[in-house]
């Protein structure tokens, strides 16, 4: 496999047919080397500074990390000044943040999570950085964007990736036409295709799921786990591994390089609850697991057809293999 560069496969993306528009490539990589900066801190660790919590919460109620603040703002800098975006939003802020009068604007609007799983951080697992980007509505080119604006359904997101810090840095992109995977060189400081397009594989016999929170299942989700671990005397007639590593963007990556199914189903016992938040981790796992072949729901639906009714709105999550996300969601629909 010839391995290019990021800036390179997105200029011959620009060439296709579909001719991906030259402020979107601008912006991705833009991001791209935001993830970078954030991966070197990262590998500093308490070299860095960067490990421990701050006292503070975020939006979310969550105690915030140091690394959550640093890579937020990092986000933050790196784009505010290069106009491709109308406005972000990030899981770390209550509100949206506008591109300051002074910056020129652009067409698109940038969801990100800047550092998910930071709970791992400070023993040394791997994190993440999620985003999504959304097509500001024509209307905003004559007035300032509202939070409303980023309220459209995951069918919307032109392009959504993560980028992983663990033992290699890698940044998984999609903008619509299949999934591919970019090594961080750091003799070089550049991204290099590793992988691309990737198709996950079906079939594989493995789940993620906090096992901690079993008592907030549906009968759906408990019938789907008591029939795994069961296993080959179950009525699956095989055996299941379980893996977890409490990191969303870890728990995914593995799944779209060896299969399986990741789930974080919602509180059965009061629905309208889940932990994963729809704009900055449902709707982008969900395109990329879907463009390399997978199937993500909410247990009942798709993720991707929900229609947002809030800036940090959280959604169940199912995804991954197409055959055993059709059963979870089947055992969902018939207990719902």
């Amino acid at each position: 496999m010839q391995s290019i560069t990021l800036t390179r496969f997105l200029i011959e993306q620009q060439r296709e047919a579909n001719a991906l528009p030259s402020e979107l490539r601008l912006l991705i990589e833009t991001v791209a080397r935001a993830c970078k900066t954030i991966s070197y801190s990262v590998a500093k660790g308490a070299l860095g500074e960067v490990l421990g919590s701050l006292g503070s919460e975020n939006v979310q109620g969550e105690v915030q990390k140091k690394l959550d603040v640093i890579a937020n703002e990092l986000l933050l800098d790196a784009n505010e000044w290069g106009g491709h975006l109308a406005a972000m939003a990030s899981e770390e802020m209550e509100t949206i943040h506008r591109i300051p009068n002074r910056y020129p604007k652009g067409e698109y609007l940038l969801l990100f999570d800047p550092i998910d799983g930071s709970s791992n951080i400070d023993v040394d697992l791997s994190v993440g950085t999620i985003f999504s980007v959304l097509k500001a509505p024509e209307e905003c080119s004559g007035r300032e964007v509202t939070e409303q604006d980023f309220l459209q359904s995951g069918r919307n997101q032109v392009a959504a990736g993560y980028a992983i810090y663990g033992p290699q840095t890698l940044l998984v992109l999609t903008i619509g036409t299949g999934v591919y995977e970019f090594t961080l060189d750091r003799e070089i400081g550049s991204w290099r295709m590793t992988d691309g397009p990737m198709q996950m594989p079906q079939g594989t016999c493995e789940f993620a799921i906090n096992m901690a929170r079993r008592k907030q299942w549906s009968t759906g989700v408990a019938r789907y786990i008591d029939e795994r671990i069961e296993g080959a005397e179950g009525p699956c007639g095989k055996d299941y591994n379980m893996r977890w590593t409490a990191s969303m963007v870890a728990d995914v990556h593995r799944i779209l390089k060896r299969g399986g199914i990741f789930m974080y189903p919602a509180d059965a016992r009061h629905p309208d609850k889940a932990r994963l938040r729809l704009m900055y981790e449902a709707n982008p796992m969900s395109f990329l697991i879907e463009q390399a072949g997978g199937a993500a729901t909410n247990g009942f639906g798709p993720i991707m057809d929900v229609q947002p009714n809030g800036l940090h709105q959280r959604v169940g999550v199912v995804l991954g293999d197409r055959a055993e996300v059709e059963i979870v969601t089947e055992y969902g629909r018939e207990t719902a």
